[in-house]
C-alpha cells in the first residue's frame, strides 16, 4: 500500500513559494538599496528552505496530494533557480557596501584626527 502524502506538506511547500516569490521581490536590486538588506532576510530564506526540504523528503504517492506536491515542488524548483541567479548579484552589491562604507569610516577617522589636532593647536 503506497504511502499518502500529508495536505500538510503541500500547504507547507505552497507557504514556502510564497515566502520564497516575496523574499525575491523584496531584494531585488531595483527595490532596494545595498544596506537595507539584513542578515534576517537570509535567515528567512535559509528556513524556507528547510521547510520545503522537510517536505520533499516524504515519500510521494498516486493521491490528488502527490499531484500537488509535484506542482509545487515545480515552482520550488523555479524559486530556487530564481535565487541561484539572484545571490551572486547580491554578493557583488555587498561587496560594493562594504567598500564604500571602509571608505567612509576611513574619510571619517581622518576628519575625527584633523579636528583633534586642530583642537590641540588652539
Amino acid at each position: 500500500m503506497p504511502m499518502l502524502i500529508p495536505l500538510d506538506a503541500v500547504v507547507t511547500l505552497r507557504q514556502v513559494n510564497e515566502n520564497l516569490r516575496a523574499a525575491l521581490l523584496r531584494l531585488r536590486p531595483e527595490r532596494t538599496r545595498c544596506s537595507s538588506i539584513t542578515p534576517h532576510d537570509f535567515s528567512g530564506i535559509l528556513r524556507q528552505l528547510l521547510r520545503a526540504a522537510e517536505c520533499l523528503r516524504r515519500p510521494s504517492a498516486n493521491s490528488d496530494a502527490a499531484a500537488a506536491l509535484q506542482q509545487q515542488a515545480l515552482e520550488y524548483r523555479g524559486n530556487l533557480e530564481k535565487l541561484r541567479r539572484f545571490l551572486p548579484d547580491v554578493h557583488l552589491r555587498l561587496l560594493a557596501e562594504k567598500a564604500r562604507l571602509e571608505t567612509a569610516r576611513a574619510r571619517l577617522a581622518t576628519a575625527a584626527e584633523w579636528a583633534q589636532a586642530r583642537k590641540t593647536t588652539l
